[in-house]
C-alpha cells in the first residue's frame, strides 16, 4: 500500500468560484485522491481557503464586514460547494488559523537564522486619498510587460509576469480610484530567493516526469531578466499573520503581516495540523517530516499555471531555506484555463457559471464529468453550452445510463430483480473481457500519469464496449430462441453495471454510489483481474432497477442557460 499527500491550490476566500477555477486544481486532485483511494493506499487529500492579504480585505469591505466575520463566513460557504461537487478532503483548512499563524512565524525564524532574510528599504504606492499605503491588489495599472489594462500590483493576469505596484503604468487605488498616488519609503522583509537559485535549478531539473507546462514557467521565472528575484514577504496591512520571530518580536516590523503568498502554500502543512486537532487523524507529521517517516509518501500538488511559479520557486525557496527536513512536492499537475463560450470566465463581471450556479442547475456528476473529459491540460479548453449538452447526452445518458436500464429492465421482465444462472461465456463474452482487460489496464496507467483526459476517454471506451457488447449479443432477441445463453449475457451484462460503478466512482461518485446500491453490493474492490470481477455478483444475487442514472438535456434548456449565464451575476 503506497502512501500519498495530495494537496490542491487553496482558493482565495474572496468570493464563490467559477468552473475554471475548479477544473484547474479541486476537481481533478480530488479525482486522483478518489482513484488511489479505490486502489487501497492510503491518501491524505487537504484544501484550504487562502484567507490573508488584499483579495480577502477589498471582498470584506464591499461585504460591509468585519474582514474575520466575513473569512469565516465564507469559508463555510466554500466548503458546503466543496461538499456539493463531492470533493473528498479528508480537511478543508483555513489559512487564518493559529496552526498556520505558528508554522508561518517559525518559519520565517528559521529563515532569517540561515540569512536568507534581509530587512530592505523600499518603495511603495501611498494613496492619500485612502490615508495608507496600497499593497499588491489594493492598487491596478496598465502592465509594464504586456499592456494589459487591469494588471493588479502584485501580478499581471494577462502574462503572468510578477510585479510590484511600483512597478504599474497610470496606477490608481481599487479602494477610491484615486490617481492621487505617490511613492514613500517603507521597511520590509525579503526572502533572498536568488541565493537559493542553483538549488532550485538542480531540484527542478531532477524532475523529469513533470509536465512541460510547469517545467517551462519555472525555467522562464529562473532564467529571463536577471533570473530569479528575491520576494518581499511582508505588507503593510491589518489583516494577517503579524510579522514575528516565533514567538518573539521582530523589531521594525512593528505592525506589518506576513505576505500572503508566503504564508498560503505553508497551510498545507499547517492544515494537516488542523485535520489531527480536529481530531479527523494522528500524527500529521509522519507526512510532513521525513524524519518521522515522510521519505515513503509521494506528494502531489495540483493547481492553475498561474500558480506554477509560486510552488516550483517560492514555496520549495521557504522549505529548502529552513534547514529542516520536511516533505517537499514530488509531481506538480499543473492546468492551462478553461474558458467560457468565446470568452473568459471573469469573476469581477460575472461571467460565466458559478460553483452554487452549477449545482442548482444539474448534479454535482454532470459538471465533473464535463469539466474533467475537457480538462485543459496540454492547452486551453473552452466551454460551451452545445459542447456541455453534446457530451452529456452521449456520454452519460446514452452510453452509460442506457447500458444500466437496458439491462437491469431486461432482466426484471424476463428472469426477475436476481442475477440468472445460465451457462458459460462464450466467445463473444471471451473477446470482450480479453478487452476490457486491456482497457481497464490503460485506464489505470492514464490514471496513474494524471493524464485525465486520456483517462476519462478510456473509461468511455469501458463503457462503449458493454454496450457494443449488448448490442451484438442482443439478449432480447436469443431469449426467443436460447433463454440460457440470454440468461448468461445478462449475468455478465449486471456484473458490468458493478464493474462500470467501481471504475467510474473517482469520476461520478454520485452515480457510482448509486448504481452500487441498485446492485445491492458493497464490494467495492479494484479490479484486479476482470473475469474475477466479472463474477461477483453471483447466481441468484438480488438487484433493483434504479432510477434513471442521467437525463438528457434538452435544446430548450441549453438555451435558457446560455442567455442566463451571458451576463453579470448579481
Amino acid at each position: 500500500m503506497a502512501r500519498h499527500l495530495i494537496t490542491s491550490a487553496i482558493p482565495y476566500i474572496n468570493g464563490i468560484k467559477h468552473l475554471g477555477n475548479l477544473v484547474g486544481s479541486q476537481l481533478p486532485a480530488d479525482l486522483f485522491a478518489r482513484y488511489q483511494r479505490g486502489r487501497g493506499h492510503e491518501v491524505l487529500f487537504l484544501c484550504a481557503t487562502d484567507e490573508h492579504g488584499t483579495p480577502a480585505e477589498l471582498a470584506a469591505a464591499k461585504a460591509g464586514k468585519p474582514v474575520a466575520e466575513y473569512c469565516a463566513e465564507m469559508h463555510e460557504t466554500q466548503a458546503e460547494i466543496a461538499r456539493g461537487f463531492r470533493l473528498s478532503f479528508d480537511h478543508f483548512g483555513r489559512s487564518s488559523s493559529p496552526q498556520n499563524h505558528r508554522l508561518t512565524q517559525a518559519f520565517a525564524a528559521r529563515l532569517d537564522e540561515a540569512g536568507l532574510i534581509e530587512e530592505r528599504v523600499e518603495t511603495q504606492i501611498y494613496s492619500k486619498a485612502d490615508g495608507r499605503y496600497l499593497p499588491d491588489r489594493y492598487i491596478e495599472g496598465t502592465c509594464p510587460n504586456c499592456g494589459f489594462e487591469s494588471a493588479r500590483g502584485d501580478q499581471c493576469d494577462n502574462c503572468t509576469k510578477q510585479l510590484d505596484p511600483i512597478d504599474l503604468i497610470e496606477p490608481r487605488s481599487v479602494i477610491s480610484g484615486s490617481t492621487d498616488l505617490e511613492p514613500r519609503e517603507t521597511k520590509h522583509l525579503y526572502l533572498r530567493q536568488s541565493k537559493m537559485r542553483g538549488e532550485l535549478s538542480d531540484w527542478i531539473d531532477s524532475k523529469t516526469d513533470w509536465p512541460v507546462l510547469t517545467t517551462s514557467i519555472a525555467r522562464k521565472w529562473l532564467n529571463d531578466g536577471d533570473g530569479l528575484q528575491d520576494r518581499g514577504i511582508t505588507r503593510d496591512l491589518d489583516w494577517g499573520i503579524p510579522v514575528r520571530k516565533g514567538d518573539a518580536e521582530w523589531p521594525g516590523m512593528e505592525g506589518k503581516v506576513f505576505y500572503v503568498w508566503f504564508d498560503a502554500p505553508i497551510e498545507y502543512i499547517a492544515c494537516a495540523q488542523e485535520w489531527v486537532d480536529a481530531g479527523k487523524g494522528e500524527d500529521w507529521e509522519r507526512w510532513w517530516r521525513t524524519d518521522k517517516g515522510a521519505d515513503d509518501v509521494r506528494y502531489t500538488q495540483f493547481m492553475g499555471k498561474d500558480n506554477v511559479p509560486f510552488h516550483t520557486l517560492s514555496f520549495p525557496a521557504t522549505i529548502l531555506g529552513s534547514g529542516e527536513p520536511w516533505k517537499l512536492v514530488d509531481y506538480i499537475k499543473s492546468f492551462n484555463y478553461l474558458n467560457y463560450d468565446g470568452g473568459q470566465f471573469s469573476t469581477s463581471r460575472g461571467r460565466g457559471v458559478f460553483m452554487d450556479q452549477a449545482l442548482e442547475v444539474l448534479p454535482a456528476d454532470y459538471w465533473r464529468w464535463w469539466l474533467l473529459s475537457h480538462a485543459p491540460e496540454s492547452s486551453d479548453a473552452e466551454f460551451t453550452w452545445e459542447n456541455f449538452q453534446q457530451s452529456v447526452n452521449k456520454d452519460l445518458a446514452d452510453v452509460l445510463g442506457n447500458f444500466v436500464s437496458r439491462v437491469t429492465k431486461f432482466c426484471r421482465s424476463k428472469f426477475g430483480e436476481e442475477v440468472p444462472a445460465g451457462g458459460a461465456h462464450g466467445d463473444r463474452e471471451l473477446a470482450l473481457i480479453a478487452d476490457l482487460e486491456r482497457r481497464v489496464r490503460a485506464y489505470e496507467g492514464h490514471m496513474d500519469a494524471i493524464e485525465v483526459r486520456k483517462a476519462a476517454a478510456e473509461l468511455r471506451a469501458i463503457w462503449v464496449a458493454g454496450n457494443e457488447y449488448l448490442q451484438d449479443a442482443a439478449p432480447w432477441a436469443s431469449f426467443k430462441t436460447d433463454p440460457e445463453a440470454a440468461a448468461m449475457q445478462i449475468r455478465l451484462a449486471l456484473n458490468l453495471i458493478r464493474l462500470y460503478a467501481v471504475l467510474s466512482a473517482p469520476f461520478i461518485p454520485d452515480a457510482s454510489a448509486q448504481l452500487m446500491e441498485a446492485m445491492k453490493t458493497d464490494d467495492d474492490a479494484w479490479p484486479g483481474d476482470v473475469a474475477e470481477a466479472l463474477s461477483v455478483l453471483s447466481v441468484g444475487h438480488g438487484f433493483a432497477v434504479p432510477d434513471v442514472t442521467f437525463r438528457k438535456i434538452t435544446d430548450e434548456e441549453r438555451a435558457d442557460w446560455h442567455a442566463r449565464f451571458a451576463g453579470i451575476r448579481s
